[in-house]
């Protein structure tokens, strides 16, 4: 809870996959939740594919994807949960095997550690969810306790559309509080 304002902590993670630019609408489903929310993101997914702007004034707070350095104070408090959307394949498998070359990787490895609760919504092709190492990684993710919600595959439908990405979904897989 943050002591400001008495309300849970969210740290939300960003990938780069095209979806992420809906990454509003979570941020207001866990606001209406009342959830205070900080946004963490890969590098690459501040290269563009979400508007990271419109994310700092819908949370009060800086979107973060970079260390900070020792003397500086942190930005964010310590979550009461982690949802990470839209989780790409080569998130979840670095993630899995412990790789923390990133903020947004290494908030998520210390965050398993720490028995943190965290929700995932894959945003992963169906040719890249076959593979094994995947499958893998789910299997370990899982076993860390890390709740998924189904693969987002984003297929075209036959009417040129693509289904929603159940960005709310990712709330309801977090334990009650």
């Amino acid at each position: 809870m943050t002591e400001q304002s008495g309300k849970p902590f969210l740290y939300v993670v960003v990938c780069a996959a095209g979806i992420a630019a809906g990454v509003s609408k979570l941020i207001t489903a866990a606001q209406e939740r009342d959830w205070e929310v900080g946004v963490i993101a890969t590098p690459v997914a501040m290269g563009g594919f979400f508007d990271s702007g419109a994310v700092q004034a819908q949370t009060g707070r800086p979107v973060r994807s970079s260390w900070r350095r020792p003397t500086d104070p942190r930005p964010f408090p310590p979550p009461d949960a982690v949802v990470v959307a839209p989780a790409t394949f080569n998130t979840l498998n670095k993630w899995a095997a412990g790789i923390a070359d990133t903020l947004a990787l290494g908030t998520l490895c210390e965050a398993a550690g720490l028995g943190v609760p965290i929700a995932v919504l894959p945003c992963v092709a169906d040719a890249l969810a076959a593979h094994p190492a995947y499958q893998d990684s789910l299997r370990r993710l899982r076993g860390m306790g890390v709740r998924f919600a189904d693969a987002y595959a984003g297929d075209v439908r036959s009417d040129g559309g693509r289904r929603d990405f159940a960005w709310e979904r990712a709330l309801d897989l977090l334990p009650p509080r």
